[in-house]
């Protein structure tokens, strides 16, 4: 996917890209809404965890990591994760990545879901816009919003 900011895709984490994901670094005001790529992956690597890591290019080089999975109690597709390198910022590819992964999700039939901390306007406003509806439910202390198909 094309942004201001260049071609935007989102694959599957490969060993040679797992230290550039790692080295992602947020702005210090985000550090309360994410954990660090390593606790990211840590989850991701749990048996039996649903989560798979991806990393986001742009251009081909990374700028970010995010989660995905499928939620086998209402089949739905999560994104869980999401981060892009603080350089990388406000350039439209936080949206991107939203939007190529409920894209994907719709193509296999999926709605797509996401939780966020209450606080993190910056989240909420994105996911909004990028047609998510907070549907009332929580996960934890996140609140929960749904895309539907």
């Amino acid at each position: 996917m094309a942004s201001e900011a260049g071609s935007i895709d989102v694959v599957e984490l490969a060993p040679d890209r797992r230290a550039a994901c790692i080295a992602l670094e947020v702005a210090p005001d985000q550090l309360r809404f994410v954990a660090s790529v390593s606790d990211y992956l840590a989850s991701c690597e749990t048996p039996g965890s649903p989560w798979r890591p991806f990393a986001v290019l742009r251009d081909g080089a990374v700028v970010g990591f995010v989660m995905w999975a499928v939620d086998p109690a209402d089949d739905s597709a999560w994104i869980g994760g999401l981060l892009i390198d603080l350089p990388y910022q406000q350039r439209g590819i936080g949206r991107a990545v939203v939007d190529l992964l409920v894209t994907r999700a719709a193509e296999q039939g999926r709605p797509s879901a996401l939780s966020y901390q209450p606080a993190n306007e910056a989240a909420k406003a994105l996911y909004a816009k990028a047609g998510f509806v907070e549907t009332g439910e929580t996960d934890g202390d996140e609140v929960v919003a749904r895309h539907p198909l």
